[in-house]
């Protein structure tokens, strides 16, 4: 594997950044996690975007302009043979001192790794997983909004816990008003009458990329689309249930705190949301070339 760092490519084993890094040191940088399909990487300017939204409420100046960004992306792909696969881009602060002040960081660093991701296991996303509400909360807005793409996801790791801890792969985090906000790494939809209900994004979701395209999705089927505050009553008592996310894809739930959701399957909408997402990878995207 070849890793991209501020302009140049290193072998796996020498790829490093220095340990003054303040996103090493502190957890002060963006990310963002992108998928490659079919040879062509997966709304890509839609991920710059939001890297530069999360960039700019965190007042880090990026070092490339979006259409650098967007090529050394793409060249990253290139240079590993990536048809299918996984991009996490992440810009630091960069080097500074131990001191918390962010002036003493005199550039941004970018960092472009280029491989393979296997979220969940194959048989969740054909059975439907199980899922826990956590005590661990979303990040209130006042604080680290959770808009921002940070680096520091301390928040959403301590939640992951708490589900491993239960034997789950993934978590609902609820926001300071009782509502879900979304999952650790995931955001969350569910089915009610044939209506797709997702919490909004003021509740603590992520600005999702793959929210985004199944919202889209689902009204060409003609299905409506509502962004309101849920509650763990409504998940539990949802027709269907499923997450969204770069890497997640689209994986249904089928239990959540011991509750069955449902039919206790994947249902017919998830189904067909999943048919439609696979659909449009195989043709959008950004070439490799």
């Amino acid at each position: 594997m070849k890793v991209y760092i501020d302009g140049k490519f290193y072998d796996e084993a020498k790829a490093k950044i220095s340990v003054f890094d303040h996103g090493l040191l502190y957890g002060d940088g963006v990310f963002e996690g992108i998928r490659a399909y079919h040879g062509r990487v997966f709304k890509l300017k839609e991920h710059i975007d939001r890297l530069y939204y999360s960039a700019k409420a965190i007042l880090l100046t990026i070092p490339l302009t979006p259409e650098e960004m967007t090529r050394a992306v793409v060249a990253t792909c290139k240079k590993n043979g990536i048809r299918d696969g996984y991009i996490r881009l992440v810009v630091t602060r960069g080097i500074g001192t131990l001191g918390l002040n962010p002036n003493r960081c005199k550039r941004g660093s970018v960092i472009i790794i280029a491989g393979k991701i296997q979220l969940y296991p194959p048989e969740l996303y054909e059975n439907g997983m199980e899922i826990v509400t956590v005590p661990t909360t979303r990040n209130l807005h006042s604080a680290v909004n959770p808009a921002i793409k940070s680096l520091n996801y301390l928040n959403n790791i301590l939640a992951k816990i708490e589900a491993n801890t239960a034997g789950v792969e993934e978590a609902i985090m609820l926001n300071a008003e009782g509502y879900v906000a979304e999952c650790t790494g995931d955001n969350l939809f569910v089915v009610k009458a044939g209506q797709l209900h997702t919490p909004p994004l003021y509740a603590g979701a992520l600005y999702g990329i793959t929210r985004g395209v199944v919202m889209e999705l689902a009204a060409a089927e003609g299905v409506k689309v509502s962004e309101t505050n849920l509650t763990r009553y409504d998940v539990f008592n949802a027709d269907e249930c499923f997450l969204t996310g770069t890497g997640a894809e689209i994986i249904p739930v089928v239990k959540v705190d011991g509750r069955v959701v449902g039919t206790g399957k994947p249902g017919p909408l998830t189904r067909t949301l999943v048919a439609k997402y696979h659909a449009l990878t195989q043709t959008s995207g950004e070439p490799i070339r």
